[in-house]
């Protein structure tokens, strides 16, 4: 009954511009993928704040090892953020609280890395999660984040390895930074 009591904006699978929300994923995979970087996730009711967004509105926020959202939260936007905290360096992970900081590098790397985990979800994969990207505005240089991604990543992907969350062959290695 539970979702009886939400809204049907709420329970929306895609936003306005056609992005893929909680309500449209399995989110018990979510939580597994999560988990696998000691991340939770807590989702958030509809009419509550979602603590530690940065952009406020129904975008994903972070505090400490804690990622919120609520159902109508855009996959990329949960994905993006939890990307921010496996990339974040140790000690920026204590007192996280909204701001995820790094440099425009780090977050090269992390939209990277959210196309890679998007790969890990049924119903998601690196195609849907790039056409949500360019729907909701994400930036890149060759015009498109698949295009960015195929073609002028190298920087991210090389950050990446060297923080340990791809191995040498670009393949996750399940670690944080």
């Amino acid at each position: 009954m539970e979702r009886a009591t939400l809204s049907g904006a709420e329970c929306a699978p895609l936003t306005a511009a056609g992005c893929i929300t909680l309500a449209g994923i399995d989110r018990m995979a979510l939580a597994v993928l999560l988990s696998r970087f000691a991340l939770d996730l807590a989702l958030v009711a509809p009419q509550e704040d979602i603590p530690g967004s940065y952009w406020g509105d129904s975008e994903a926020g972070l505090r400490g090892d804690r990622l919120y959202a609520r159902l109508a939260t855009p996959v990329h936007s949960v994905l993006h953020e939890a990307c921010h905290y496996i990339c974040m360096s140790p000690e920026r992970r204590v007192g996280l609280d909204r701001d995820a900081g790094g440099d425009d590098l780090e977050e090269s790397a992390v939209c990277y890395l959210q196309i890679l985990l998007a790969d890990e979800l049924p119903r998601v994969g690196r195609a849907r999660l790039c056409a949500d990207m360019d729907a909701w505005g994400y930036s890149f240089r060759l015009g498109s984040a698949r295009a960015w991604f195929d073609g002028d990543a190298e920087d991210a992907r090389d950050w990446l390895v060297q923080a340990g969350i791809l191995d040498a062959d670009q393949r996750l290695t399940w670690a944080r930074r």
